[in-house]
């Protein structure tokens, strides 16, 4: 977990492990993002649009992604973007589909990396930390964000 003095805007807290709690929130809640993915309907675009999970996925994600579980992994990821856009008051195309990443997760607890104009946002916005906290079914992938730090101008819009 990083000191609440270092930004992380670049990296985030959260999840849960059995037993401890991890990535308390110390600071001004600037904002909260759901968002929750079928994953059987993310499997048929992907099957329909073949080049659409390069352009959704960073390389990592996609890698991190691999095995029986691949769609239920995409899908978790895919809720973290979109509720990460909610957190930051804008909707899809606000930013890079590729611009907020979902690293670790699997055993670990996931954390967020925005790049490009997400990142610019969440400066801007006084964001000092994420916490993200993701789970799946066969049939519902969800993600909860809360964006934390100081509000710069005031809340993340």
């Amino acid at each position: 977990m990083r000191p609440p003095s270092e930004p992380a805007w670049s990296a985030g807290a959260g999840g849960a492990g059995i037993g401890r709690v991890t990535g308390a929130v110390r600071g001004p809640v600037l904002g909260v993002g759901v968002d929750a993915v079928d994953p059987e309907r993310l499997r048929r675009v992907l099957a329909r649009r073949p080049t659409l999970e390069a352009r959704l996925f960073t390389p990592a994600e996609r890698d991190r992604a691999r095995g029986t579980h691949r769609v239920a992994r995409l899908s978790t990821r895919f809720a973290a973007k979109e509720a990460t856009w909610k957190a930051l008051g804008v909707g899809l195309g606000a930013v890079g589909l590729q611009d907020v990443e979902m690293v670790d997760g699997g055993d670990r607890a996931p954390r967020l990396c925005l790049h490009g104009r997400a990142a610019s946002l969440a400066r801007a916005a006084g964001v000092r930390r994420w916490h993200v906290s993701v789970s799946h079914t066969d049939r519902v992938a969800i993600a909860v964000v809360l964006a934390e730090g100081s509000p710069a101008d005031g809340p993340v819009r």
